[in-house]
């Protein structure tokens, strides 16, 4: 797509805006002065088309650096509560050598007298933001073939395609990962919006449901840039856990649009998962299972009556348009995760991640020891969720010192690494269940007094988990009594009774 041509506001004598008067390359670049001078005359002329399409373009959009400095100065004035005029801007620009070039103050004026209606601004502001995003693909294909032909011990060519892949990305988002500073005004805004919404939806959640109501209520849902820690021994059920709030979330999944015609998601969220302990078959078996509500290992002995594999087989139809994406490549290193999260975000969209888990990610290889690789892996994890900005689940195993204890239930020195960990997350939370250990303290047949308080104590915890909240950044600490049901691998709410704060 080549340059529009501008209209002649120069002086006489002067090349008109538009005119090549460069290297046969420049010929190539696209904009429009034309559509630049046109959309700054309309809000010389008219204060109120800014508040139209500031969303849209900033002084960075422009290809002139004059008009540049002239939209940034007319913002300042606007947003500050004071007239952008010709008369106003000019007085902070008198001494300004582009504009001198241009014909000084006159050159306002003429912009302003040629100004197209407020209502055409918004697709001129569009027009601009599209020839900038189109420039800068320009200037990374061209980085990328330098970059590329220079061949470097220190970058190679795996790494120079990660960095391509995340600057592609942050283009595709249109700088979103890239907003630097700004005003308490904006953020508080913001702030204010996701209140908005939080107090419209249905339970007053600020983020997206997990579809057990109990850990809903005391985290408010899963915030977007948070990252969320769920920790525990082995055979707790942290997997299961994280699956059940996987499958609750993609199946939950309905998608709209705004105003502007951009993606917005009405209920649950487009789910990845990156799974480097278990195989993607075995991770759907789980969902199924608890789907169908057939036990896991009767499908894998495929010892299904007919009646449970219809279930089964009913399950699978209905999860196939879930969009729950499962990546099971063990051993990923922390970057390649990220750069495998933007690909998923920008092709399919992508609200919440999971990673199961944690300890078997690995660093860039640049780390000396394990702590601060782990170190490393964390901020890199907190890094991605603030980017895409989506909540990220990270799965940890905890250290053996719980089972050296009378009371197992977690506390937040049992993390591995536990100073990284602990620092970088938002929330931490533990899962528990009592009655994997009351199992394997079942007294002798024959100690008939033992033996019935053993029974009553695994009446009182048979079938319950909890999920103990370590730490919340947002919110207070406690305890969320759920359901578990071992054959399925299923956690829900208990029905009996509402949630026990500790």
């Amino acid at each position: 797509m080549g340059e529009a041509r501008a209209v002649q506001l120069r002086p006489a004598g002067g090349a008109a805006f538009g005119e090549q008067t460069g290297s046969e390359t420049e010929a190539t670049i696209p904009f429009s002065i034309e559509a630049e001078q046109q959309l700054i005359g309309a809000v010389l002329t008219n204060n109120d088309v800014y508040e139209r399409v500031s969303q849209i373009v900033s002084g960075e959009h422009f290809y002139d650096p004059v008009h540049a400095r002239i939209w940034e100065l007319c913002a300042q004035r606007i947003t500050g509560g004071f007239l952008a005029s010709p008369v106003t801007i000019k007085a902070f620009m008198e001494d300004d050598a582009g504009l001198k070039e241009l014909g000084g103050p006159a050159y306002l004026a003429r912009m302003a007298a040629a100004a197209i209606s407020p209502y055409a601004a918004r697709d001129y502001a569009q027009m601009i933001r599209e020839f900038a995003m189109r420039r800068d693909l320009i200037a990374l294909g061209q980085d990328i073939s330098a970059r590329a032909a220079k061949v470097s011990v220190e970058e190679d060519a795996a790494e120079q395609i990660k960095t391509a892949e995340q600057v592609l990305y942050r283009l595709a988002e249109q700088g979103v990962a890239e907003r630097g500073f700004q005003s308490f005004l904006k953020a508080a805004a913001d702030a204010v919006r996701v209140a908005g919404a939080a107090y419209e939806r249905d339970g007053g959640l600020s983020g997206t449901p997990t579809g057990l109501k109990d850990l809903d209520h005391r985290l408010g849902g899963l915030n977007p840039s948070d990252l969320l820690i769920l920790a525990g021994r082995p055979s707790m059920g942290k997997t299961s856990l994280a699956t059940n709030i996987a499958f609750n979330v993609a199946k939950a999944y309905r998608e709209g649009t705004d105003d502007a015609g951009q993606r917005q998601v009405l209920g649950g969220g487009v789910v990845g998962f990156f799974s480097l302990e278990m195989s993607a078959e075995q991770l759907a078996t789980r969902i199924l299972s608890e789907a169908a509500e057939v036990a896991s290992e009767k499908i894998r002995r495929g010892d299904l009556s007919e009646d449970e594999f219809r279930k089964f087989l009913q399950a699978a139809s209905d999860l196939q348009k879930c969009p729950l994406y499962i990546d099971d490549t063990p051993a990923l290193p922390i970057n390649q995760l990220a750069a495998r999260a933007r690909r998923l975000k920008r092709t399919h969209g992508l609200d919440v991640l999971f990673v199961d888990y944690l300890q078997l990610l690995r660093g860039t290889g640049k780390s000396d020891n394990r702590v601060n690789e782990v170190s490393e892996i964390t901020q890199g994890l907190k890094a991605i969720a603030k980017e895409l900005n989506i909540p990220v689940i990270a799965l940890s195993q905890l250290s053996r010192q719980v089972e050296n204890r009378e009371d197992k239930r977690p506390q937040l020195s049992d993390l591995r690494e536990s100073g990284s960990i602990e620092q970088d997350a938002d929330v931490v939370m533990f899962v528990f269940r009592e009655e994997y250990y009351k199992e394997r303290e079942k007294p002798a047949d024959h100690d008939l007094e033992a033996m019935a308080k053993w029974q009553q104590v695994m009446e009182s915890c048979h079938g319950k988990a909890e999920v103990i909240i370590g730490k919340q950044r947002h919110g207070p600490i406690g305890t969320v009594e759920l359901a578990f049901e071992g054959q399925f691998t299923r956690f829900s709410d208990l029905a009996r009774q509402a949630p026990q704060w500790g």
